[in-house]
């Protein structure tokens, strides 16, 4: 007697394939990697704005520095060592270490004119563009 096999069409075993994809939690790259400075940067004729998202890291523990036209932020979060006696950890998700981000603008900052401020979690900072670097339009002759 014959073997009998069941015929399953393509179409189906892609939607059994979906179906277990999408019923699992989905996990996204900065879980895994730890915690990032997500920034937003605006530019006028004189000056950038940067706003950089370092949520949970005192002001004391942020260092910026720029080099020309490059502007580098990092941060530590530093682990607290407080724990109460009887208490065990169930769970640790939160990110501890340093973690840095770097950017290159399109001109050179002027950095005695430059200015940082931190709150609720927000880095702003004010980095006028250095006076040579402006561009100027040329009257035509």
């Amino acid at each position: 007697m014959a073997n009998i096999s069941r015929y399953t069409q393509v179409s189906e075993l892609i939607d059994e394939m979906f179906k277990h994809i999408v019923s699992r939690p989905m996990r996204f790259l900065e879980e895994e990697s730890g915690m990032q400075i997500r920034s937003d940067i605006a530019e006028d004729e004189t000056t950038f704005t940067i706003k950089a998202e370092i949520p949970g890291v005192k002001k004391e523990d942020i260092q910026v520095s720029i080099d020309g036209n490059r502007v580098t932020i990092s941060a530590e979060s530093k682990q607290e060592s407080e724990e109460k006696a009887g208490a065990k950890v169930i769970r640790k998700e939160r990110y501890y270490g340093k973690v840095f981000r770097s950017m290159t603008l399109d001109c050179d900052v002027d950095q005695d004119a430059a200015d940082a401020q931190y709150a609720d979690g927000v880095l702003t900072l004010i980095l006028p563009k250095k006076a040579s670097a402006m561009t100027r339009k040329l009257t035509i002759k």
